[in-house]
């Protein structure tokens, strides 16, 4: 069995160095590692060139953009590019735990049924609190990490399933990737990963969450916790998710579930919780919104594209929209929890 990891990287140099040193104490040798590069304007590729290129316990590929792709492109390259039958995507700002491909790699074998395996992403500045150990969903369509922002007392140490795994720190099974398709590109970044495994568990996977299989992240680093274009990007693809695979008796109530999810918002932003907290102010709040609006308003004009794309679901389906359904309904955040993260 052959393993590739694939790194999306967009300059941070020192985050990518780090990430690279971190496969090298891998307790499995002999994966490919292949390196995606969105048009860095730093060293990023020359270091992994001078640094890892030889002599170490994995093989070096390198993809060289001439722009920023995106993650959702990045990775699909990555996939084409990649020998291996599993395929592990781990952010340049992630640092792997020694054990981290071995984990992942049993879970395809426990069952046949297994398409995807998920990490247990710690915080880096503080490994003792969870990042993500999986995902679960609101029924808007806004997803968030299983966990995310508690403290690790063992709650998630035991092997389960989950609704699929973040994509900083994940392995796919290759034959799924070939049977359902890899990222949607249209997402660009954001919610990707939610597509991809949504698809991927109405297609009839399943996905495995392996607690040895330890990542520590960086949160945020990409564009930043208080980025607009992060919140715009987040809003515009939860709308996109829904309408691509909610079943109709769940996007049929997504304005309403939305409406209930912003009035709880801004309750918990009132009693200083939550991620509207980190912009503060009348200004911060208007920011907010304007982004909000601008992801709106991007999801209403590719909706045409994505009501086309839910046709297509069809071919894939194995899921009735009621065990759909289910599976959301299972895997659901409470308004509370959702309202509380400052993620």
């Amino acid at each position: 069995m052959t393993v590739s990891v694939i790194i999306v990287n967009w300059n941070r140099s020192k985050l990518l160095q780090a990430c690279l040193k971190s496969l090298e104490t891998q307790s499995v040798a002999g994966f490919e590692v292949v390196i995606v590069d969105n048009g860095s304007t730093d060293d990023s590729v020359a270091m992994a060139e001078r640094e890892f290129g030889a002599g170490k316990p994995f093989s070096l590929k390198f993809v060289r953009n001439r722009e920023n792709r995106g993650f959702c492109a990045a990775n699909n390259q990555g996939i084409q590019a990649a020998s291996g039958d599993r395929i592990a995507l781990l952010n340049n700002d992630a640092e792997a735990g020694p054990g981290w491909i071995a984990a992942l790699l049993e879970a395809f074998e426990l069952d046949e049924a297994v398409g995807m395996a998920a990490s247990k992403v710690l915080v880096h500045g503080d490994p003792g609190r969870i990042d993500k150990a999986g995902h679960l969903i609101y029924l808007d369509g806004q997803n968030r990490g299983r966990g995310s922002g508690e403290r690790d007392e063992g709650q998630f140490d035991q092997r389960e399933e989950v609704l699929w795994p973040d994509g900083c720190a994940a392995m796919y099974r290759r034959r799924m990737l070939e049977e359902i398709g890899g990222f949607d590109e249209d997402l660009f970044a954001y919610a990707d990963d939610a597509e991809l495994g949504l698809r991927a568990r109405v297609a009839g996977w399943n996905c495995l969450y392996m607690p040895e299989a330890v990542v520590r992240h960086h949160r945020g680093s990409t564009l930043g916790l208080e980025s607009p274009r992060r919140l715009a990007l987040i809003e515009r693809n939860r709308v996109l998710l829904a309408v691509k695979l909610f079943p109709w008796s769940l996007l049929w109530l997504n304005a309403v579930y939305y409406l209930v999810r912003i009035v709880a918002g801004l309750s918990a932003a009132a009693n200083d919780k939550g991620e509207v907290c980190r912009f503060p102010g009348i200004r911060g709040k208007l920011r907010v919104a304007t982004a909000m609006l601008k992801g709106d308003l991007a999801a209403l004009r590719m909706m045409p594209r994505f009501f086309r794309k839910r046709r297509e679901i069809e071919k894939i389906r194995k899921l009735t929209p009621k065990q759909v359904k289910d599976l959301l309904l299972r895997h659901r955040i409470s308004l509370k929890e959702l309202n509380e993260q400052a993620v």
